[in-house]
């Protein structure tokens, strides 16, 4: 299943982050470990096959101290962290299925 490999990467510490995210993360507050958690803790919500760049997907998880996280990222064997954000509860229906 591609959620666990998604998990392994980052567990194994074989992944890094985009320049993008790294400046929405500084602006939005989001640290390392949140980011982290999200994608041990999360579920494939979307997959977008054919992203600008290479496949990527849009995970839901939440941090260990509940915080409710989006954070896209590259398909293995390259996983990239691309962007990550709080979902907005006016866009999403329980962080999940769009409105």
């Amino acid at each position: 299943m591609l959620i666990n490999l998604i998990k392994d990467k980052i567990l194994g510490g074989e992944y890094r982050f985009s320049e993008h995210a790294v400046k929405k993360m500084i602006k939005r507050l989001i640290e390392r470990f949140e980011v982290e958690d999200a994608l041990i803790n999360g579920e494939i919500i979307e997959e977008y096959p054919d992203d600008k760049y290479s496949p990527s997907c849009l995970i839901y998880g939440k941090t260990r101290n509940g915080r409710d996280l989006h954070v896209q990222v590259s398909l293995p064997p390259v996983v990239v962290i691309v962007t990550t954000y709080e979902p907005n509860p006016s866009e999403w229906i329980n962080c999940r299925i769009r409105r």
